[in-house]
């Protein structure tokens, strides 16, 4: 049986590559194509990071990159190289074999959509730049959307990158308006605080265990996150944050939502001092939802979800520098 067909948009790094190894490798998934948006390190290493993440699946070549909004709608790029290093945890490999499809990801978007209206899901792990853009560029885009998935925002919580914004939505406020004002079918949110500090956080002994499987997938994993699980330790969060392939796994495995509930969304733009904070209006307040978000999934089955990807054996394609 197919897989559910999936394009993934993200600013690989941490645990985005996670998210692209699931969309590889989880057999409920069908990857047909990653789109790279302007995000967490310099776009160059975040589309060398993709190549990376396919190279140690045994995948290079397998699945298009399309290069993408090399920079915010209207903003400056801000980083999260603080975050995440350069996001490939010292990681490399020979790029040689290493080929972008030649159609921008918005217009890959695009024509991908129209080809097969109301089956694709996408999967959206970073700024929302070039989804906003296929909005703006044709504005029936989503309505041929099966689905959309969206890391950003938190549910009326605290950021990631200012008191009240998390990275995604910051880095490109108005793209995530232009998105929750589009009339997607069928969105989804899965936000960083509660849900992610909460749900799909995991201490430094699963961590570890998770490490520790034996494969080319988990000492990967160990490169791709040490940075990250070190610097939330360093700011009061007390284990591996994984919001990005629980956007995927949500998806693939939709038993793992425990609780969810429709909500208007926005998020500021005009501001400064708030710039990015996502407001999640519940249902007092009357207000015609535009996305389902979720409040509570399984985090032991999600940890799960991860045991089994990490232990898939894998070989990868060209030698990674690094890796044993």
């Amino acid at each position: 049986m197919a897989g559910i067909p999936v394009i993934i948009d993200t600013d690989t790094a941490q645990d985005d590559c996670v998210t692209i190894l699931l969309g590889l490798l989880d057999p409920a998934a069908e990857l047909r194509a990653i789109t790279m948006v302007a995000g967490n390190v310099g776009f160059d290493q975040q589309v060398a990071n993709a190549h990376l993440t396919l190279n140690v699946a045994g995948r290079l070549g397998d699945v298009p990159v399309h290069v993408g909004c090399r920079a915010p709608l209207l903003r400056e790029w801000a980083s999260a190289e603080d975050v995440h290093g350069d996001g490939s945890g010292g990681l490399s490999m020979d790029l040689s074999r290493v080929h972008n499809d030649d159609e921008h990801a918005v217009n890959a978007l695009l024509r991908l959509t129209a080809e097969a209206p109301g089956e694709l899901n996408l999967i959206a792990i970073g700024p929302l730049t070039n989804i906003a853009t296929a909005v703006v560029m044709d504005r029936s885009f989503a309505s041929r959307v099966r689905s959309l998935s969206i890391m950003g925002g938190s549910n009326n919580g605290r950021g990631n990158v200012t008191p009240s914004a998390e990275f995604n939505f910051y880095v490109d406020p108005e793209a995530a308006q232009i998105v929750l004002d589009a009339g997607f079918p069928d969105l989804r949110i899965i936000p960083w605080a509660p849900l992610t500090l909460r749900d799909a956080t995991f201490a430094r002994p699963e961590y570890d265990r998770l490490c520790a499987l034996g494969t080319p997938l988990a000492r990967f994993f160990r490169r791709m996150c040490d940075a990250t699980i070190d610097y939330d330790e360093s700011v009061g969060v007390d284990g591996s944050t994984h919001p990005d392939s629980l956007t995927l796994a949500l998806l693939l495995h939709p038993e793992l939502v425990r609780a969810s509930a429709p909500y208007r969304v926005d998020v500021e733009t005009a501001s400064e001092r708030t710039r990015g904070m996502s407001t999640m209006a519940w249902a007092k307040f009357g207000l015609v939802p535009n996305a389902e978000v979720v409040e509570e999934v399984d985090s032991a089955g999600f940890y799960a979800v991860l045991q089994r990807l990490l232990a898939t054996p894998t070989e990868p394609s060209v030698p990674i520098a690094g890796l044993d």
